[in-house]
């Protein structure tokens, strides 16, 4: 019989272990996202998958805020984050550092995320959009190119919470074994 795992089974690190471990070299960046939920949520998924980063662009809320603390559950206190005016600063950013840049875009001769060929120690920053518009124009031209989630329903988007968490996991799971 399945039975679920105790909180002490999961051997979780602390919130100072976290911050001393090696993160993945990834970085979300969130483009004038509406709701602080989606945010809280994106804090949680980086926690979750050791990401290096979260940079906040535009409007954007920023921690302290209620509604972050109610999804994020404490992980924006552990995930580092840094708040730019726009996007374009933080691309310029990203782009010094080092960092390919991709829009989560639905575009022209956008790349299939499951096509996306990433190893483990490169530099990646990832653009999500607003709930409504998504990236920006202006935002895409700047970046290295643009993945897209492959979608076979009725609806033409993924709630931005959702993308970043399917996102995410493709650009930080753990290279599978030869025998898989």
């Amino acid at each position: 019989m399945m039975q679920k795992l105790s909180m002490d089974d999961l051997n979780r690190i602390s919130p100072e272990e976290f911050k001393q471990t090696e993160k993945a070299p990834v970085i979300a960046v969130l483009e004038n996202i509406r709701s602080a939920y989606n945010v809280g949520s994106v804090f949680r998924t980086a926690d979750a998958f050791l990401l290096e980063a979260i940079y906040i662009t535009g409007y954007t809320c920023t921690p302290p805020h209620k509604e972050i603390k109610k999804t994020a559950l404490g992980a924006e206190d552990t995930v580092e984050w840094k708040h730019f005016a726009n996007a374009d600063e933080a691309i310029v950013t990203l782009k010094e550092k080092g960092y390919k840049v991709y829009a989560v875009e639905q575009v022209v001769d956008s790349i299939a995320l499951q096509n996306l060929q990433l190893n483990s120690r490169e530099k990646v920053a990832f653009v999500f959009g607003n709930e409504v518009s998504g990236v920006e124009l202006t935002t895409i031209a700047q970046c290295d190119g643009c993945v897209e989630i492959p979608q076979f329903g009725t609806k033409h988007s993924l709630n931005i919470a959702t993308a970043a968490g399917v996102v995410l996991w493709e650009a930080t799971k753990p290279p599978k074994s030869p025998e898989e």
